[in-house]
């Protein structure tokens, strides 16, 4: 990042890191010491006041540095703002829900559930969605999304179930090469005790249940929500009849769905036929 660029030719991350970087030199502070107090290498330093580490900094290096600084919650209330600045307002109840829930059931019909997509699935289905974007903001919703894996990393991680209709792994986003990553990360993620993936066969006919795709959360308290999305934006139910109907609905994809073993013989299948 050229020192001399001028604030509003920023992107958040850079803004971020701009900052970082003027504070640490107020306080006489070393890239090193930061680092140190921190937790973190000095690279890692180096890349945030960049602007170029992806997907963004930690919640932990930001709560480092307002303790190193002495500046309360700012760089930790920057961070959040950048990570809800870069989802649709009405996306965020969600996502930051599905950070607390133990236990993630979803159904996809069309396209990869977002917790789930690579780099390049994520950036071709926003490309087609946001075409009159400009590609910084493409990138910003694109960070924004592989940021919802840090979930994966949490002490205990939450439990996804998730159903994945055969459109999804048949309709080529972003061409075969994205494609191919993308079946391959599947298959990665398949082999965490924490994940459960059902391929619903084209083969399986009518639908049993939900023709939308739809996700139910749960939580360590019983409580449960139901989220539903449209073209207009995303809704969550938390009425125990609603979110028992649809876990009745999933309780049908799942009996109709192939088991894992099978599921993930389809993906190979697939995998090699755009490797080809």
């Amino acid at each position: 990042m050229d020192e001399t660029t001028p604030p509003e030719h920023l992107n958040p991350l850079q803004r971020f890191g701009r900052d970082v970087r003027q504070v640490r030199l107020a306080r006489n502070l070393t890239q090193k010491h930061l680092a140190k107090a921190t937790g973190y290498s000095d690279g890692y330093v180096s890349k945030v006041e960049s602007g170029t580490l992806l997907p963004r900094p930690s919640e932990k290096f930001a709560k480092g540095c307002d303790t190193a600084f002495g500046t309360g919650e700012l760089f930790a209330g920057l961070l959040k703002r950048i990570e809800e600045g870069d989802h649709p307002s009405w996306f965020v109840p969600y996502a930051n829900l599905e950070r607390k829930a133990s236990r993630i059931l979803d159904y996809s019909t069309n396209v990869v559930k977002g917790l789930l997509q690579t780099e390049g699935y994520a950036r071709a289905i926003f490309q087609a969605y946001f075409s009159r974007e400009e590609s910084e903001v493409i990138e910003g919703k694109v960070a924004a999304r592989l940021r919802r894996r840090e979930v994966f990393e949490l002490d205990p991680p939450p439990f996804l179930w998730t159903i994945v209709h055969e459109a999804c792994l048949r309709t080529v986003v972003g061409g075969t090469r994205v494609m191919a990553e993308q079946l391959e990360y599947l298959l990665a993620v398949t082999a965490s005790p924490h994940v459960k993936l059902q391929v619903m066969p084209f083969s399986a006919g009518a639908p049993a249940a939900s023709t939308r795709p739809f996700t139910v959360l749960r939580f360590t308290d019983s409580r449960a929500v139901l989220y539903t999305e449209t073209r207009v934006g995303g809704r969550m139910y938390d009425s125990a009849q609603t979110v028992d109907a649809a876990l009745d609905d999933y309780d049908l994809l799942r009996a109709h769905a192939l088991c894992p073993e099978q599921s993930a013989a389809l993906i190979k299948t697939l995998f090699k036929e755009y490797r080809e």
